[in-house]
């Protein structure tokens, strides 16, 4: 049975159609990732899922006794009037574990001034069965979900209202993960997450017990996550299997179905025309009649073909008694004017690029030392990139990325040691070419402004970078993210950039967006220096990863995969390595103790012989004395004198007794 389901959902905003007509369900082990254009209604299908928005038409049902968690983008409205500090809102999830708590340290107060009645003991087994569903370990679960997601201890005691918007939406998060909802759904929960975050968050949800509903743009993230893949578009949803790259694989095998349609279509309907012009020359004027009809109709219905961007086609019957030559010629000219659908997918290469070697140097380095006069960010040993190839720069926030570019830039000198540029290589800044675009300049205009091309020459050149016949007329601020960047990189090769500089290049991209861009990149034939979050765009371009950790930069030749298998083995040595010496160091107080234990050992036997010792000198001490009295009364001096001498000898030897067990008690 389906956790979730949804019947015919329609959200329209006053005569803006969201979606229409939308049917699913959610199933109790969906691993499900939403993906499309922004503006599309993603956030609004969501919103309307979680019963906070109610839609125009349909309805949506969650299974009887199932929970539904959502993590929105907003979180301010989430969150808001919270006095709670961040622990205390992790608290929070808790309240029924933390109310058997309370209940028992009561009933325990209660047992211990003597009530120990049937109703108070069987309360107490109650209590203590439920504290026993979590009790133990919320503690430890929320220390691992905050330290996971980013909150250092510093900031566990730190009001919630006082938490930046990105700390609001990760603290929103980290409360989700504890309640455990049986389906879950998260907006964009990788946008205030470093790398080491998201890794972990990956790996926490590739185990979640419940289902997953997800909206993202992080490529990669759906990869690890996901197992199948709903496209939302403008007019209908779709469903694929398997993650984002069994999607794009399969995205693209469903478009050349639809294009063969398409074209398999349109060369029959033309077929259908002729047929009608050869009827009217024949004057078989029945005929040609129903044929035109039959047409009429399959064209009106050929947006049902499911081929987006194909609108149906009609026209007016006036005078089709007659079967005049406009009216079929009309039909031609309609008929000839049917475009393939909108939107065309980029065919992603899906591999790295290639690495040319030998005598191509791009960049090399000294050993470097980078940052400001009054601050050192990163040290690095010598650098050396190759034509062709592409560097990722990968590290936290504030590590000194966007400064080590500028730096190769020549704005701004290192603290310490060069950095020389190949022959012939002309860098190019994409951040800078991008936004130096002029919004009000068609496409054609803005590349002409670069450069004195022929029409022709430009329209052809522009043709390599997908924009193609009208296209080349869009004004610039009609552009998406992606087709800014296809500009901004078709003038700086146009340019002669043969070494591109680019600074988080899918920053608030969606992924068709993502996509077009990187299939630009993988058609770039030049060298790539690469700063990204885009584990995705690293996974497929990098030849080189760049990392900067510890204020050092460490350079890794080889693939973003066998980078993270290298350092995947290297914590899984660091582990053992931590393994072990836990293992020695519990070693070394096992031997501590043993030899301790000897020793005390050895003490209590060594006290106990002293202590039967000093009994038995007791002993003769007082039978001396007695023996002493005895002799004095009897006036035997010459015994008195003998037993007095043995007598002192016997006290001195049970005071040296008496000393050495004070010393070894002691």
């Amino acid at each position: 049975m389906p956790l979730l389901t949804a019947a015919n959902l329609s959200l329209a905003y006053g005569g803006l159609d969201i979606f229409h007509d939308l049917s699913f369900s959610v199933p109790e082990d969906a691993r499900i990732g939403m993906v499309g254009p922004n503006g599309v209604g993603k956030t609004s299908l969501l919103r309307v899922l979680a019963g906070i928005t109610a839609p125009n038409a349909g309805a949506v049902h969650l299974a009887r006794g199932q929970r539904l968690g959502y993590l929105r983008q907003e979180a301010v409205e989430a969150f808001a009037r919270r006095e709670h500090t961040v622990h205390e809102e992790m608290r929070t999830v808790f309240a029924e574990v933390l109310s058997h708590a309370e209940e028992l340290r009561l009933l325990e107060a209660a047992m211990a001034n003597g009530d120990h009645g049937e109703e108070i003991l069987a309360r107490y087994g109650a209590a203590q069965e439920g504290f026993e569903r979590g009790g133990y370990d919320y503690e430890t679960r929320i220390a691992t979900v905050l330290a996971g997601l980013g909150f250092p201890e510093s900031l566990w005691e730190t009001p919630i209202a006082q938490l930046s918007g990105g700390q609001k939406t990760r603290a929103l998060l980290a409360r989700l993960l504890l309640e455990a909802p049986d389906l879950l759904m998260l907006d964009e929960p990788t946008n205030h997450l470093d790398m080491q975050a998201t890794a972990w968050l990956e790996e926490t949800l590739r185990n979640w017990p419940g289902a997953l509903l997800i909206v993202s743009h992080d490529r990669y993230f759906l990869d690890r996550v996901a197992d199948r893949i709903w496209e939302l578009s403008p007019s209908t949803m779709e469903t694929y299997r398997g993650n984002y790259s069994a999607y794009v694989t399969q995205r693209q095998e469903r478009w050349d179905r639809r294009m063969q349609l398409f074209e398999s279509t349109k060369e029959r309907l033309i077929a259908d025309i002729e047929l009608i012009k050869r009827y009217i020359g024949w004057r078989k004027m029945v005929e040609a009649k129903g044929k035109l009809k039959r047409l009429s109709r399959e064209l009106a219905a050929i947006a049902e073909l499911g081929i987006e961007g194909v609108q149906g086609k009609s026209w007016s019957e006036t005078g089709l008694g007659g079967i005049s030559s406009l009216t079929v010629d009309e039909a031609w000219r309609q008929i000839r004017e049917l475009r393939p659908p909108v939107g065309r997918p980029p065919h992603l290469a899906m591999h790295l690029k290639t690495t040319a070697r030998g005598g191509n140097g791009v960049l090399r380095t000294s050993e470097l030392r980078i940052g400001y006069p009054n601050r050192s960010l990163f040290t690095s040993g010598s650098i050396d990139l190759q034509r062709q190839e592409c560097a990722a720069l990968i590290g936290g926030n504030g590590t000194g990325k966007t400064t080590f570019l500028r730096t190769v830039l020549g704005e701004l000198p290192p603290l310490s040691g060069t950095v020389t540029l190949g022959a012939n290589v002309r860098v190019g800044y994409f951040a800078q070419a991008y936004d130096a675009l002029h919004p009000e300049h068609t496409v054609l205009e803005e590349l002409l402004g670069h450069k004195n091309l022929q029409i022709g020459e430009a329209r052809e050149y522009l043709a390599r970078y997908l924009f193609r016949g009208e296209d080349v007329e869009k004004p610039v601020r009609a552009l998406s993210g992606g087709e800014r960047g296809r500009l901004a990189l078709a003038i700086l090769a146009l340019e002669g950039a043969n070494f591109l500089l680019l600074d988080e290049p899918t920053n608030h991209l969606d992924i068709p967006a993502q996509e077009v861009l990187q299939e630009s990149l993988e058609n770039f034939e030049g060298t790539l220096l690469l700063v990204s979050h885009d584990r995705y765009l690293v996974d497929r371009l990098a030849t080189q990863i760049w990392e900067i950790e510890n204020e050092s930069l460490r350079v890794f030749s080889g693939t973003f995969q066998e980078y993270l298998a290298v350092r995947a083995r290297e914590e899984i040595a660091a582990k053992a390595a931590a393994s072990l010496a836990r293992v020695e160091i519990r070693a070394t107080n096992d031997r501590t103790a043993q030899t301790a234990e000897k020793e005390t050992r050895k003490r209590v036997q060594v006290l106990a012989s002293l202590e039967k010792r000093i009994a038995d000198t007791e002993a003769l001490l007082a039978q001396q004395e007695r023996d002493l009295q005895d002799a004095s009364e009897k006036q035997r001096v010459d015994d008195v004198r003998r037993l007095a001498e043995a007598y002192a000898a016997t006290q001195r030897a049970l005071d040296e007794r008496m000393r050495e067990w004070v010393a070894i008690s002691e």
